[in-house]
């Protein structure tokens, strides 16, 4: 009898156990796991605080306030793992194939910068993850789109953004108001490499005159010497495809160093509200990627949403990139009905999407948004973009740059 009594308990708490880790598992499919790996720390960080880990932030929030992610007939909530992936390629890499096979996330976003959404790209397409990269230039756009089928370029190219600057120079030479002396600095990393061979190509064709062109290696602290050899050039304009600790201090030695050109352009950094907020008045008149059309009501909505959720307004460039590529994800997601990510692709590369930057489509050869700011300036304390001319809210450069205010 005993022994009967303890093979009965004993199938209890067997069926109990099973009963607990059915209801267990039940709650965890209730749950879409998001992961990513983006630069807490290092080089990086200053643009993946501002523009990345910021949006993700307020995409979540928005949607558990909402009551989760409606999948098929379920409403979803989003849980979260995150890694630091310390400004290294490496790291990243590392990271994103933990979140693939350890963690067995649903979704993988994207890291900030071209080079470590270039070293992740693989990982991505060997597990099917979308890869929405909201932060990376690159004008291997078409070439990575057709080899990993599932990644999304938003960005463009490093091209479209040159291009659209050197249309902006050429306007200014038939209207006499400027030369053909040219002075641009890199950064020696993904970004640098990619804008800075994209200019070259854009200058050189239209006859530009490259006084001066070298790279600086990631990391630079002291900036004085490369603003001090442009300006004894003097050129009639300046280009540095920076990041931000550069874009940051090429302007200070710029200011200290009274090297005011007519046209002065740096970037990544520049469109980033702490840029406006550094040199307050300063700014006025320095011109970079991106841009926003100030009167769009949907800029607006999103930039008030932006500041109440994260305590600070986006960038006006990338941020509205990659808030447009969560969006299209979640739609998409929706749309699919599942978390079956083929599925999902499916939608992302054939379907149009309703974000910030208006009707979004990836139908094209590089799964680019076409019609975006590729050059803006600051005017009156926003950032405005100036190009494409004909592009819906474009305004007109301010020029030549303003004097740098007293310091």
């Amino acid at each position: 009898m005993r022994q009967m009594l303890r093979k009965h308990l004993g199938s209890m708490i067997c069926a109990a156990s099973l009963a607990a880790f059915s209801l267990s598992a039940a709650y965890a499919q209730d749950a879409v796991r998001i992961g990513y790996a983006v630069s807490k720390t290092g080089a990086n960080a200053g643009g993946a605080t501002t523009t990345t880990i910021p949006n993700y932030e307020l995409w979540v929030k928005e949607i558990n306030d909402a009551g989760g992610l409606k999948v098929g007939d379920r409403q979803m909530t989003i849980e979260v793992v995150e890694y630091d992936d310390r400004s290294s390629s490496e790291e990243a890499v590392r990271s994103v194939e933990r979140l693939a096979t350890q963690d067995k996330v649903d979704f993988i976003l994207t890291p900030w910068g071209t080079a470590n959404n270039l070293a992740v790209g693989p990982i991505f397409d060997k597990y099917g993850y979308p890869q929405i990269a909201g932060t990376s230039v690159t004008d291997m756009a078409p070439k990575l789109a057709a080899r990993w089928p599932n990644s999304y370029w938003l960005l463009g190219t490093g091209g479209s953004y040159a291009e659209g600057l050197v249309d902006l120079l050429v306007k200014l030479r038939e209207e006499g108001r400027i030369g053909d002396s040219v002075a641009m600095a890199s950064i020696a990393d993904g970004f640098g490499i990619e804008l800075a061979k994209a200019g070259r190509t854009a200058l050189q064709g239209h006859d530009f005159k490259l006084v001066y062109d070298k790279t600086y290696p990631l990391g630079t602290q002291d900036l004085a010497p490369i603003v001090n050899e442009v300006k004894a050039l003097n050129p009639d304009v300046f280009i540095a495809f920076s990041y931000p600790p550069d874009t940051l201090g090429l302007t200070d030695q710029a200011r200290v160093l009274n090297f005011n050109p007519k046209l002065f352009y740096t970037g990544v950094a520049t469109a980033f509200p702490l840029y406006k907020d550094k040199f307050g008045a300063a700014a006025e008149g320095v011109v970079s990627l991106g841009g926003i059309d100030p009167n769009d009501e949907k800029v607006r909505a999103y930039i008030a949403r932006h500041k109440e959720v994260v305590g600070k307004e986006p960038d006006r460039w990338a941020s509205f990139m990659t808030y447009a590529g969560l969006q299209a994800l979640q739609q998409a997601i929706e749309k699919a009905g599942t978390l079956d990510k083929e599925k999902v692709n499916e939608v992302l590369r054939t379907g149009t999407f309703d974000t910030v930057l208006g009707q979004i489509s990836f139908d094209n050869k590089s799964r680019q948004v076409p019609n975006i700011f590729t050059v803006g300036q600051w005017q009156d304390g926003e950032f405005v973009g100036l190009e494409p001319a004909d592009h819906p809210g474009a305004g007109k450069l301010v020029f030549p740059k303003p004097a740098w205010p007293a310091q």
